[in-house]
């Protein structure tokens, strides 16, 4: 039992996190249904709405548990790096959620056709609610993967997987405009978020890198 806790004990972290994230996100959706900022911006209407997207929009929810149960039993410091990542964007959500409610009308009232998709869609408006929404937590944990993936040397030599990657975080990425889950808004400042948050997490590590090869590369050579 002792063995099992510290080879698993690095789950801790995850599973208290995941826990209040899903009773705070919870209690948001419950009570942020009126007198919220509208978000909109003009880009917004000129993207039309293609039920195609819910696909990857759903893929999602696979590929961030893909990527970090991957990292969780095969390497330790990248399963660090992305639980970083992903923690502080969603706390930064919810603190803006709380402080700030928000949300859109840019669901259509009627779906423009009848199929399977739509009817998909159509399910997705019925269980999650257009409110809580800046930044998008589907944009910023999609690129919390890829990122991932990227900067770790257990894909270095393995670019099928990555350019996959880039392509699905992408699709990701416009799924949530052309579904109308989200506002560009919601889209640029998450990319945003994204940028400042692989500086700190990821970028610090490179400057090391440099930093210990340049150290190396003028280390006086024995003899």
């Amino acid at each position: 039992m002792k063995k099992f806790y510290y080879q698993y004990k690095h789950a801790i972290p995850l599973l208290v996190y995941g826990l209040l994230y899903l009773v705070w996100f919870s209690k948001l959706e419950k009570s942020v249904t009126r007198g919220y900022q509208v978000i909109h911006v003009s880009l917004d209407d000129h993207i039309p709405f293609c039920e195609w997207f819910v696909i990857p929009y759903f893929t999602w929810f696979l590929y961030i548990a893909i990527v970090v149960i991957y990292f969780f039993f095969k390497d330790k410091e990248d399963y660090r790096k992305i639980c970083i990542f992903l923690f502080t964007g969603m706390t930064i959500f919810l603190l803006i959620s709380t402080f700030f409610p928000n949300g859109h009308h840019l669901r259509p009232r009627v779906m423009p056709r009848n199929n399977f998709l739509t009817q998909w869609v159509a399910w997705l408006y019925q269980t999650d609610t257009p409110t809580n929404l800046w930044p998008s937590i589907h944009v910023y944990n999609s690129l919390g993967a890829h990122f991932a993936i990227v900067k770790s040397k257990r894909f270095e030599k393995k670019n099928w997987i990555k350019r996959s990657s880039l392509i699905l975080c992408i699709l990701i990425i416009l799924s949530t405009m052309f579904i109308k889950q989200h506002s560009v808004w919601d889209v640029v400042t998450a990319l945003l978020l994204g940028s400042v948050m692989y500086a700190i997490v990821y970028s610090t590590d490179s400057i090391v890198d440099w930093h210990n090869r340049r150290k190396r590369e003028h280390r006086p050579q024995a003899g």
